[in-house]
């Protein structure tokens, strides 16, 4: 079976598909740690509404390569303030977690996305939950609130950060609901991609100031990392995904995002020298387990 982009459709994963899946999440795992250091020179919000920026122009290129140069329909409008908005909130909070908790534990507890999109999709896009798909929530659930509670009085990360976390979550499942619902779903993935950069650069750059100083102790590595942050994260770290969703199953695929937080973990470790509690280790371990379980293919 032949793709949209005229490439052959996979029943199975591959070599090649596996190579690039582990490839994205190691990706989006290690924006987490561009995220964290460059805090150290802009100010997060300020940081995600440059970003955003930036990246506008990556995705009009591509989508002009394509052969696809972005059109704003009038029944798109509302939608896509929507979705952008939505994608403001989402990475303003994104952005203060890293800030103020450490790497690891925001991965875990943004990753915990799935539960409040299976919600979402069974009360409003008719997506019934299983039995396996409950499974996977209450440990997906499980997990994030073990990471929030047992982070209290260690010192690494705060409740602040843990909520900010918890509120990235929610706007990602947001705005992934707004992104199935039927106009939106109509512009196609990387239509909403520019819907969303395009929003949400204005919204945050505005709000930036009220969260202080706009420039901390900037350093060239930190422009590097922003302009890297636009074009490889946003703009490229997205369309692999959405290549990968477009050729492989995507049960399949979507199953691989527990990857992400435990890369993250990890990472963050290594890079930041952060604790690998007990703890924090079980919560991964619960919130993986969820992703999996939300993200089985249901069997034929």
């Amino acid at each position: 079976m032949r793709t949209a982009g005229g490439g052959m459709r996979k029943d199975r994963l591959d070599g090649t598909g596996l190579a690039l899946l582990l490839g994205v999440q190691a990706l989006l795992a290690f924006n987490q740690i561009i995220v964290k250091v460059v805090n150290v020179g802009l100010q997060p919000v300020f940081f995600a509404g440059l970003r955003s920026a930036l990246a506008i122009g990556f995705v009009w290129g591509w989508l002009v390569w394509r052969g696809r140069p972005p059109k704003i329909r009038r029944q798109a409008v509302l939608p896509g303030l929507a979705i952008g908005t939505v994608f403001a909130a989402e990475f303003l909070f994104l952005f203060l977690a890293i800030d103020l908790t450490t790497v690891g534990r925001a991965a875990i507890i943004f990753y915990s996305m799935p539960v409040w999109f299976a919600i979402l999709a069974h009360f409003g896009l008719g997506e019934r939950i299983t039995p396996t798909r409950g499974l996977g929530l209450v440990l997906a659930f499980l997990g994030a609130a073990y990471a929030i509670v047992s982070g209290a009085g260690t010192g690494e990360g705060s409740l602040l950060g843990d909520l900010c976390a918890l509120g990235g979550a929610f706007g990602w499942a947001l705005t992934a609901y707004i992104a199935r619902r039927p106009v939106m779903r109509a512009e196609g993935p990387e239509m909403q991609l520019f819907w969303m950069v395009l929003v949400s650069a204005p919204i945050l750059l505005l709000l930036a100031p009220a969260f202080g100083p706009l420039i901390r102790e900037l350093q060239p590595v930190h422009l590097f990392w922003l302009v890297f942050q636009a074009s490889v994260v946003v703009a490229g770290g997205f369309i692999a995904w959405l290549w990968l969703m477009s050729v492989y199953p995507a049960s399949t695929v979507a199953a691989f995002s527990f990857l992400t937080p435990v890369f993250s973990l990890f990472l963050g470790a290594l890079v930041f020298g952060e604790s690998l509690t007990s703890a924090i280790l079980v919560s991964a371990a619960l919130v993986a387990a969820g992703i999996a379980l939300i993200n089985r293919a249901p069997r034929r």
